[in-house]
């Protein structure tokens, strides 16, 4: 019988929240007690387990030799170089430990972490990409973070795919040759575009489909050759790009300037980006069915609280995971191929792990640490099967009684600092804030200043100029005066593309199309169309409501990003009546 809806108030913030009855059925199937923390909470936690874009160089703890990992030299755990950490030379069972039913699980799991040697990242069956995270199955990628399946990928993140990108933001599958792109998938040769499908040579775009040589333009359907959406003749358009010396960085910061005012003050914003799904509610979903309050999710089914994911189905709670068998999951942070795997982090490859940290092509896992093709085994200590199971239950009790069981791992346990992790690019805090908070803070975030060996006034205005030497020189970022470098294949791909090189380091970069992106967060707001002509409110403002991931207060921040939100947002009927 279906238990009814619940309120309850959250462990952590104190604020109320529901458990819809088809959250309870959930969780009576994957056999875990309710949440006692609100679904923003619970992602928060998840957040700060998750460095993905902070990378340190340090020794690895078996070999000696220098690496590149997302864990500070500070840090107390061990770790060891992916070389090391998938070879032969060690097993994680050596550390392997009893339960003690006289202390706290997370205690004791706590303690395992500092003992277990981690590995520096997540990269996975990759070729010439060592400067990568959260990332599998690549070929040339570099300073890039959540890319799976893709080729000459650089300074990006969330890449599906795909191949010769950069400076890219969420990219899914069958696109090439896109530069600053945000948002986007199976489009060509496009560069500063946001919300692009089956689109190519599209410049300064915002939500265009099936468009090919467009410009500085919105909200164009199946169009060609449109400038500032303007139609005009082949011959035409190309006159009017001539106009432009793309290759000049004065002219392209004027574009992006005059781009950015486009997106805020005069392209339309569909409520939600949501294709070809069923009876599913939140922003960036495609091709889903039953996915409620989730975002960036593609090929979803009957999934909720799930924050970037593909190929996922039956799933709750979930940050960055997917493609199958990606089933039956819950509270998993970094999860790739699981299927009924609960309260994991970094886990892929696996079936029926619990309470697992780092643990990769396992099944039958409970509070294990950097296990890789193991089976029932608990704490790394192997059993058999009858007895995995037998102690795996009476643990679980234990955990309930000391009310831990059916909550993921506390932030104050995590390996990295919040500092460190996504949480501090989507729910930011001050450094006093998250010490009150219990957890933790890293004082030495990596970074080189005041070693530029060029200015910018030196560096040449096009990228026809631009000579080999710049290779060898030492540049600073005009944002936050960090040091940065030009790589061979980056320069490479600037004069292919003829862009101008970049006055501003990778992770400003980022923060840029970060800041143009809808937010993970739905608020209630009406829609803001004053049209006269449509047919549901003539000679009058659109009365439709809808939950969307835009603020309905330009005034309204809880972040920098949410700042300044002055967009004109429409309902279904308004954005369709207008775009198509």
């Amino acid at each position: 019988m279906d238990k009814n809806s619940e309120k309850r108030i959250c462990k952590n913030c104190k604020k109320d929240f529901t458990i819809e009855s088809e959250d309870f059925n959930f969780y009576e199937k994957i056999k875990v007690p309710p949440p006692t923390w609100c679904p923003e909470c619970r992602q928060q936690r998840r957040y700060a387990w998750r460095n993905e874009r902070i990378l340190y160089r340090r020794n690895c703890d078996f070999c000696g030799k220098s690496t590149v990992t997302i864990y500070s030299p500070n840090k107390m755990h061990k770790m060891y170089c992916n070389e090391c950490w998938w070879g032969d030379g060690w097993d994680p069972a050596f550390f392997g430990r009893d339960f003690d039913f006289s202390r706290p699980f997370f205690e004791q799991f706590k303690e395992l972490q500092l003992e277990v040697p981690r590995m520096a990242l997540l990269n996975k069956n990759s070729v010439n990409s060592e400067y990568t995270n959260h990332s599998s199955d690549n070929k040339n990628v570099y300073l890039s973070f959540a890319v799976l399946y893709s080729e000459n990928i650089y300074y990006s993140t969330w890449v599906m795919k795909s191949q010769d990108c950069t400076d890219c933001s969420l990219i899914h599958p069958k696109s090439e040759r896109l530069y600053e792109c945000n948002d986007s998938r199976k489009s060509y040769g496009c560069q500063y575009s946001i919300f692009l499908k089956d689109c190519f040579s599209c410049f300064y775009c915002y939500d265009c489909r099936g468009c090919n040589n467009c410009f500085m333009s919105y909200n164009l359907r199946n169009k060609s050759y449109v400038f500032k959406n303007k139609q005009y003749t082949r011959e035409e358009y190309l006159q009017k790009i001539k106009e432009y010396e793309l290759s000049s960085f004065l002219v392209r910061e004027g574009l992006n300037k005059e781009f950015t005012d486009i997106i805020k003050n005069d392209a339309i914003h569909r409520y939600v980006i949501s294709e070809r799904s069923v009876n599913s509610a939140g922003s960036l979903i495609y091709d889903c069915r039953n996915v409620t309050q989730s975002f960036e999710v593609n090929q979803g089914e009957n999934c909720k609280y799930v924050y970037g994911g593909t190929e996922v189905k039956d799933t709750m709670d979930l940050y960055h995971g997917g493609y199958p068998p990606a089933e039956l999951n819950y509270e998993m942070q970094g999860a790739a191929r699981n299927y009924n795997c609960h309260f994991g982090h970094l886990c892929y490859d696996n079936v029926d792990i619990e309470y697992s940290d780092t643990c990769q092509n396992s099944q039958n896992l409970f509070g294990c640490v950097s296990v890789k093709k193991g089976e029932y085994m608990i704490f790394n200590k192997k059993y058999s099967k009858t007895d995995y199971q037998a102690l795996k239950d009476k643990i679980i009790e234990h955990m309930k009684k000391m009310g831990e069981y059916g909550e993921f791992f506390p932030p104050e346990m995590a390996p990295v600092y919040y500092n460190e992790t996504q949480g501090n690019l989507y729910m930011p805090m001050k450094k006093e804030e998250v010490l009150a908070k219990g957890w933790h803070w890293e004082d030495n975030i990596p970074g080189t200043f005041g070693k530029e060996t060029i200015s910018h006034a030196s560096i040449p205005d096009k990228i026809e100029d631009v000579p080999d030497s710049f290779l060898n020189e030492v540049f600073i970022c005009a944002n936050c005066s960090k040091n940065y470098n030009i790589t061979k294949n980056e320069l490479n791909f600037y004069r292919k593309e003829k862009i101008p090189l970049p006055r501003k380091c990778p992770n400003c970069r980022y923060k840029r199309r970060f800041d143009l992106r809808p937010l993970r967060k739905l608020w209630h707001r009406a829609c803001t169309c004053d049209k006269k002509e449509h047919a549901n409110h003539l000679n009058a403002i659109c009365p439709n409501e809808f939950e969307t991931s835009y603020p309905p207060d330009p005034h309204y921040a809880e972040s920098s990003s949410e700042a300044s939100r002055p967009e004109k947002v429409y309902c279904e009927s308004c954005y369709n009546k207008e775009v198509y």
